[in-house]
């Protein structure tokens, strides 16, 4: 989470001093590194990294992966249309994955984060904020809610 969230920011900043493509492309390679880049800040916390290897759901974070691409596609084309409505549009699609992980891991806080930031998708596309405030907004809800796992983790 905390290194989605590093890639939605440094998306958002990007936005905010480059050109929209920019951001994008930054966010879909920065995107193929959030996997190897959350294992090691695990491993940096003190913690293995791995899925439990007991949970049968575990199939289904990489399964549900899938949603993240057609979800990318679908941003991608309705950036064609009207470029502030990309990371809306993702945080509605990482949202909703993200509603997911709670059955898989067992843990309330992923049905709340999925929904801050489905709303906040909701709201970035009826307010109509500029390209780089959405992405700003998504980045720093995964850092906050990153920062409260660990926290909680850390106390057990």
């Amino acid at each position: 989470m905390l290194a989605s969230g590093i890639v939605w920011l440094v998306a958002g900043l990007l936005a905010y001093w480059t050109i929209p493509t920019t951001s994008l492309l930054a966010f879909f390679f920065g995107g193929m590194l959030i996997h190897p880049a959350g294992v090691a800040l695990c491993r940096l916390g003190g913690r293995s990294g791995k899925a439990d290897a007991e949970n049968p759901l575990t199939g289904l974070a990489i399964e549900s992966t899938v949603l993240l691409f057609v979800g990318l596609f679908l941003a991608w084309l309705v950036f064609q249309l009207r470029e502030p409505w990309f990371y809306p549009t993702m945080l509605l699609v990482i949202g909703t994955r993200y509603l997911l992980f709670r059955s898989m891991y067992g843990n309330r806080t992923y049905w709340a984060l999925g929904g801050v930031l489905i709303a906040l998708g909701v709201v970035c596309l009826v307010t109509g904020v500029p390209l780089y405030v959405s992405a700003l907004l998504g980045g720093g809800t995964e850092v906050l809610f990153a920062g409260y796992l660990y926290r909680r983790q850390s106390s057990r």
